[in-house]
């Protein structure tokens, strides 16, 4: 009776075969969807890349052409051609940054005296496409036609030069004459930030002729990357510098940054 109501061995054998095809063509499907999916991702790389190259033939001719006389309409819109550019973080997550600073080598010299464009220049060169160089070259051009007056707001230029000298090219002399020339142009100038930036840079200027890879002045330098910060990546990771110098960020409910460092630099 058990025997009978047992199923015969060739119906399992059927039934083990049905369960392992089953289990082939599941992963024959799940197969497939992978690799279309790798394929997607081929497919749109070499599409960001395409679009790339097509967006540095552009740069690299508007570079050379004359502007006719229109340099801040030429300037503002490959300006807002960056935003474009920098603000597409899905694509940005495939292809990179580099073509950042091509960017501003159309946009600064059409108008080097609009200081966010050298606060976006150095934000998106120096710490996403890693090319500091770069962005201190481009800095250094611009401000051969700024004055302490003009803009009055000018001494903010040699702050961000004084910054990605400091943090990212390790270029501590450098880096002093930058911020000493931001707390000269900022004693100079009227604009209402003047006086606190003309001690803060002059502070970090005096740590760095006596210690040229002063903590002190990497902190106050890394709390102006965090002021200035365009996303919360940036913004942890200053925070997480100044921590590693010995030093305690407090950010205030209205979004005022207060540092503190130990009494030994």
């Amino acid at each position: 009776m058990l025997q009978s109501l047992s199923q015969p061995r060739w119906a399992k054998g059927i039934l083990g075969g049905a369960l392992f095809a089953a289990l082939l063509l599941g992963l024959a499907v799940s197969q497939r969807q992978w690799l279309a999916t790798l394929q997607d991702r081929s497919t749109a790389a070499q599409s960001y890349e395409r679009q790339d190259q097509a967006t540095a033939a552009t740069l690299a001719l508007a570079q050379k052409l004359p502007t006719f006389g229109f340099d801040n309409l030429v300037a503002d819109w490959f300006f807002l051609q960056f935003l474009q550019y920098f603000g597409d973080t899905e694509v940005r997550a495939v292809a990179g940054y580099d073509l950042s600073p091509e960017f501003f080598k159309v946009v600064i010299p059409n108008d080097p005296y609009y200081r966010m464009f050298y606060l976006f220049l150095s934000g998106s060169t120096s710490n996403f496409a890693a090319q500091p160089e770069q962005s201190v070259a481009i800095i250094a051009q611009g401000l051969e036609r700024l004055t302490p007056t003009l803009p009055n707001d000018s001494f903010y230029v040699w702050r961000y030069k004084g910054v990605d000298e400091l943090l990212y090219l390790a270029d501590g002399e450098a880096a002093q004459q930058s911020f000493q020339a931001a707390a000269d142009w900022a004693r100079q100038s009227s604009h209402p930030d003047a006086e606190f930036i003309a001690a803060n840079s002059q502070g970090t200027a005096d740590f760095l002729a006596l210690n040229p890879v002063s903590k002190q002045a990497q902190a106050n330098a890394w709390a102006s990357v965090l002021a200035n910060a365009f996303d919360d990546a940036t913004r942890q990771r200053a925070i997480n510098r100044i921590e590693e110098l010995g030093g305690t960020v407090t950010i205030s409910e209205s979004g005022g940054i207060s540092l503190q460092m130990p009494p030994d630099d």
